[in-house]
């Protein structure tokens, strides 16, 4: 029933002009994540299995350290970029060439603040470390993500996709290697690093088959000032938006043990593989809301409707079963020994609902030039979250975390909307498509 209203919330989206391409773009997008999706749940389980609760654990916490630092290395410039080269393409050389140097600038400082960072915590055990300094540099080789959002402006995905897949299939057939040889859990830092490495290089390749030539990229101060004055409030969102999606892990990792987090990490790589829809959507779609914009005010909130309506039917469809299945789910693929993270699985996938939500009004906030009010209730859950996660998780551990992430996620991308003036019209159009989803 709900596939079905998805499907048909889908086809709505076909009848508005210039949405084919929209459309064939979304595809490509989805085929990449699905790609990712399937194979990234193979290859990670059978790592999950290799190396034990334990070692799981402590990876995944490096991997949640780390990614606190992201918005360093990202600098909430993504969809700001894309906004203006849409609307300056002649400009697309200075847009591109600065948007470039940021990010590097930006990896090298995110490397430097999470080594700092691991460190000033006192933390002492070699291998962690290692871990985090290792996938930290990840950030420096982001910087070509910036051919990507090119690819992302023209509704050209497909041509990231091939050079990011051939280098994640690389990838992951490295890491098949390296169960079968037994390698140390080190091993795997490195290989993480190395498809970053190998994407960047794709898409480098990728760009100049295309026939544009990046040696053309400029750097400009005054582009780099117009770009960080509207990405700022997006780089607090950013952190307080990763707060929401691995402080918890962190959390757990300080106060239980390495442990925990690998049991909590068995549930949340279950319940978020879920997540690269909304992206995928939302990356298609965005470019038609911002030109809405510009035309029709009724055009444009009819649109975000529509969006919206759409991903909660998609988020409604994966929870149900999941909340029924979690139990038989996690002992397929992970085993016994990760059997409690079945009760924490059935939890913490209802936050599927609200990071659609959240996600598909995020291009009313960049197109209304209200990322600092996004800023605020960002920060607002992230806050309620750390609040929660003190208060839940010494008692119930990880279903605690799950119970903290799900009512922060909540507050931030629906509820706080109700109390900004500002934003209360979306909130009426969030509060209309929950109550109404079935219908388009």
């Amino acid at each position: 029933m709900l596939s079905k209203l998805s499907l048909q919330n889908l086809s709505k989206f076909k009848s508005h002009s210039g949405l084919r391409a929209i459309i064939a773009n979304t595809s490509w997008l989805f085929a990449d994540r699905i790609l990712r999706m399937g194979a990234s749940l193979v290859i990670g389980v059978w790592i999950a299995r290799y190396l034990g609760v334990q070692q799981y654990g402590l990876f995944n916490y490096a991997l949640a350290f780390v990614s606190l630092f992201s918005p360093i290395f990202t600098l909430g410039l993504d969809d700001v970029v894309v906004r203006h080269i849409i609307r300056k393409s002649s400009n697309k050389e200075e847009i591109l060439g600065t948007t470039f140097w940021l990010k590097f600038l930006g990896g090298i400082a995110s490397v430097l603040v999470a080594v700092g960072s691991v460190l000033f915590l006192g933390e002492r055990e070699t291998l962690k470390i290692l871990l985090v300094t290792i996938l930290a540099i990840v950030g420096i080789f982001r910087a070509s993500d910036t051919i990507e959002l090119w690819f992302q402006s023209q509704v050209e995905s497909k041509y990231a996709v091939i050079a990011k897949n051939i280098a994640f299939l690389l990838n992951s057939l490295i890491k098949i290697a390296l169960i079968l040889t037994k390698a140390p859990l080190l091993a795997f830092a490195w290989v993480t690093l190395a498809e970053f490495v190998m994407s960047a290089i794709g898409l480098m390749i990728a760009y100049q088959i295309r026939g544009f030539s990046f040696w053309l990229w400029r750097w400009s101060s005054s582009v780099a000032k117009t770009l960080l004055k509207e990405s700022l409030p997006l780089i607090f969102s950013g952190f307080a938006i990763l707060i929401f999606m691995r402080i918890d892990q962190i959390m757990l990792g300080q106060m239980i043990g390495d442990k925990e987090v690998g049991i909590y990490s068995a549930a949340v790589r279950i319940s978020e593989i879920w997540y690269f829809i909304p992206g995928a959507i939302v990356s298609s779609v965005a470019p038609s809301i911002y030109a809405a914009k510009e035309k029709s005010e009724s055009v444009y909130y009819q649109r975000i409707g529509q969006l919206l309506r759409l991903l909660i039917c998609i988020s409604l469809a994966i929870a149900l079963p999941m909340t029924f299945l979690s139990n038989t789910i996690i002992m397929v693929l992970f085993g016994n020994g990760y059997i409690e993270a079945g009760p924490i699985l059935a939890v913490h996938i209802w936050t599927s609902l609200f990071v659609f939500m959240g996600l598909a009004t995020s291009p009313w906030f960049i197109a209304e030039g209200l990322n600092h009010v996004s800023l605020g209730k960002t920060l607002t859950g992230a806050i309620l979250n750390i609040i929660l996660n003190l208060l839940l998780i010494p008692k119930y551990a990880g279903l605690g975390a799950a119970i903290a992430t799900i009512i922060s996620q909540a507050a931030a991308a629906f509820i706080c909307n109700a109390f900004d003036t500002r934003t209360q019209k979306l909130f009426q159009i969030q509060m209309q498509s929950l109550l109404r989803f079935y219908k388009y």
